[in-house]
């Protein structure tokens, strides 16, 4: 071993303090440098873990939210076509309701035409009768000569009036 340290002109001493050095060395750097960025990688390792299960926990509560969405959507389009439905439902009833009403209106409109058409009737055919009566008692008078009483004048009359009927 001598001849090896003598060959390469090895000092012990000096190889010594440097291995010392060296240990104080990579102790100082173990608690100033490796520490603290062991430290950090971890943090970050956690913060990055974190992250990811967040990010599953909101793609998870996003399909959900998409599901509810979905159905929510279709129970508002059943709603929807209830509504028009029972709307079209109302209409229809409410048209044959107004075409019904309507036809009543128009029946008693008719009903009330015939009664008035009626009493025109009979008071023209009074009018035409008080006219027809006076002209015979002016023809009978002419044609008589004379005035007859009230008693003649009515039966002569009834009988020109049941002639007319």
């Amino acid at each position: 071993m001598d001849q090896l340290i003598s060959t390469f002109h090895i000092d012990l001493k000096l190889l010594i303090a440097q291995v010392v050095n060296f240990l104080i060395v990579l102790l100082v750097l173990y608690k100033f440098a490796y520490g603290p960025v062991l430290k950090t990688l971890n943090a970050r390792t956690k913060k990055i873990e974190k992250g990811i299960s967040d990010a599953d926990e909101a793609r998870k509560k996003l399909e959900e939210v998409s599901v509810s969405e979905k159905e929510i959507l279709t129970n508002a389009k059943k709603e929807a076509q209830e509504i028009i439905r029972k709307a079209e439902e109302a209409a229809g009833r409410d048209a044959s309701g107004i075409v019904a009403e309507a036809r009543t209106q128009t029946e008693k409109m008719m009903e009330q035409a015939k009664v008035q058409i009626e009493e025109e009737k009979e008071k023209i055919l009074l009018e035409v009768k008080g006219e027809i009566a006076g002209l015979v008692m002016a023809a009978t008078e002419k044609i008589i000569g004379e005035k007859m009483n009230k008693e003649k004048d009515e039966e002569i009359i009834n009988k020109a009036m049941d002639g007319l009927k």
